[in-house]
C-alpha cells in the first residue's frame, strides 16, 4: 500500500514536471531529477512567470520608445516650419509697415487704409476691419492675405509643438516607469537565479545540447526544402521526365514542399543569430528582445517593421495554424511575444531575459496554450 508520504512525493514530482514543461520547453521528456533539482525547477517556474510579465513591460517600453522617436521627428519638423512661418510673417508685416508709411507720406489719411490702421487696437482688429471694407487695393489685399496666412501658420505650428511636447513628457514619464519596473523585475530574477546557481549550470548545458540538435534538424529540413524547390524549378523548365520520383525521409514520411511564401528566405537569416543573447530593448546582433529580433531580421530582407510585437501583428495577412509556412510570424501571450516560423512545427525567437535566440516548438505546453495567431508578410 502506498504511504501518504510517498503519495505526496509523487504529486510533487508531477507538479515539478509540469513547471518544467511550462518554463523550459523541451522536445523530449525531461530527465529524472533529484530533490534539489526539483526545487530548482520550482524556482524556474516562478522565474518563467516573471519573464512573461517582464516581456510585456519591455514591449510597452519598446512601443513608447518608437512613439518617442516619432515625436522627436515631429518636433524637429515643426520647429523648422515654425521658424519659416515666423520669418515669412515678419517680412509680410514689414511690407505692411512700408505701405503704412507711404500712405502717411502721401497724405492719404482720410478714407484710406491708413485710417483703418490708426483706428485699430491690434493686428486682429486690423485684419477684421479690412475684411469689411471695399476700398482696399489689390496690392493691399495680397499683402494682408500673406500676413493672415503666415500668422495662421505660426499659430498652427505653435499649437502642434505644444501638443507634441506634452505627449513627449507623458511618454518619457511612462518609459521611466516601465524602465524602473523592468529593472526591479530583473533584480528579483537575478536573486532567484542565484539561489539555484549550481542547478542552472547543469540545466543550461542540457538546453545547449538540445538546441544544437534542434538546429541540426532545422538545417537539414531547410536543405531538403531547397532541394525540393530546385526540382520544382527544373520540372517547370524541362518537364517532368527530368525529375526524380518523390523520396521518403528516414522516418518514412513523403517529402513534399508547398510553394514558399515571399519571405521564406528570412529563415536562413534568422538562423544565423541563434545563440545571440536576449537584451531588453535590443534590435541588433549585440542582443535582441523578441520584436527587436523580428524587426532586425526582416530589415535584412528590405522589410520595415515596428519594434513592438502587437504592432507587428497589424502587418501582412492572417494565416491559420495548419497553413503556416517558413517566414510567417507567430504570436503568443496576448500579442506580448513574437517569433518566426521555420517549419516542422518550430519557430525561432528571442524568448526572454537570461536566454538566447533559440528554436522552440509550437506544441510546447506554454506556447500551445498562449498561441494567438500568425501573419504572413507579402
Amino acid at each position: 500500500m502506498i504511504s501518504s508520504r510517498t503519495r505526496r512525493a509523487s504529486l510533487t514530482l508531477l507538479a515539478v514536471a509540469s513547471v518544467l514543461l511550462a518554463a523550459v520547453p523541451a522536445v523530449a521528456d525531461p530527465p529524472s531529477i533529484t530533490s534539489k533539482q526539483a526545487e530548482a525547477q520550482q524556482v524556474l517556474g516562478q522565474i518563467h512567470q516573471m519573464d512573461v510579465q517582464l516581456e510585456k513591460a519591455i514591449e510597452a517600453y519598446d512601443l513608447a520608445t518608437g512613439r518617442l522617436g516619432q515625436i522627436r521627428q515631429e518636433l524637429k519638423t515643426n520647429r523648422f516650419e515654425l521658424s519659416v512661418a515666423k520669418r515669412n510673417l515678419h517680412r509680410a508685416q514689414v511690407h505692411l509697415g512700408s505701405q503704412l508709411r507711404n500712405l502717411y507720406m502721401n497724405g492719404q489719411e482720410a478714407n484710406s487704409t491708413l485710417a483703418i490702421f490708426l483706428g485699430s487696437q491690434n493686428l486682429d482688429d486690423v485684419l477684421n476691419r479690412l475684411d469689411t471694407v471695399s476700398r482696399v487695393s489689390d496690392e493691399e489685399t495680397k499683402v494682408l492675405g500673406q500676413v493672415k496666412k503666415f500668422r495662421k501658420a505660426v499659430q498652427h505650428h505653435g499649437a502642434v509643438l505644444r501638443t507634441a511636447r506634452a505627449s513627449q513628457e507623458q511618454i518619457v514619464s511612462q518609459r521611466a516607469r516601465d524602465k524602473a519596473s523592468i529593472e526591479s523585475g530583473l533584480a528579483e530574477r537575478q536573486r532567484l537565479l542565484s539561489s539555484i546557481k549550481d542547478q542552472i549550470v547543469k540545466l543550461r548545458q542540457q538546453e545547449a545540447a538540445r538546441q544544437a540538435e534542434l538546429r541540426r534538424q532545422a538545417e537539414a529540413r531547410l536543405q531538403q526544402q531547397a532541394l525540393a524547390q530546385e526540382r520544382q524549378l527544373t520540372q517547370a523548365v524541362v518537364g517532368p521526365s527530368a525529375i526524380a520520383p518523390a523520396t521518403e525521409s528516414s522516418t518514412g514520411d513523403v517529402i513534399s514542399v508547398a510553394p514558399p511564401p515571399v519571405y521564406g528566405g528570412v529563415v536562413g537569416v534568422a538562423m544565423n543569430y541563434l545563440g545571440t543573447p536576449y537584451v531588453w530593448g535590443g534590435s541588433s546582433p549585440g542582443g535582441f528582445d523578441c520584436s527587436g529580433f523580428v524587426m532586425y531580421v526582416f530589415a535584412q530582407m528590405g522589410v520595415s517593421l515596428p519594434h513592438n510585437a502587437a504592432a507587428q501583428y497589424g502587418y501582412g495577412t492572417p494565416v491559420s495554424r495548419d497553413q503556416l509556412e517558413p517566414g510567417d510570424l507567430v504570436f503568443f501571450d496576448g500579442l506580448g511575444h513574437v517569433g518566426i516560423y521555420i517549419g516542422g512545427g518550430q519557430f525561432v525567437h528571442s524568448p526572454h531575459t537570461g536566454d538566447v535566440v533559440k528554436i522552440s516548438s509550437l506544441y510546447d505546453s506554454w506556447y500551445a496554450a498562449t498561441y494567438v495567431g500568425a501573419r504572413r508578410l507579402t
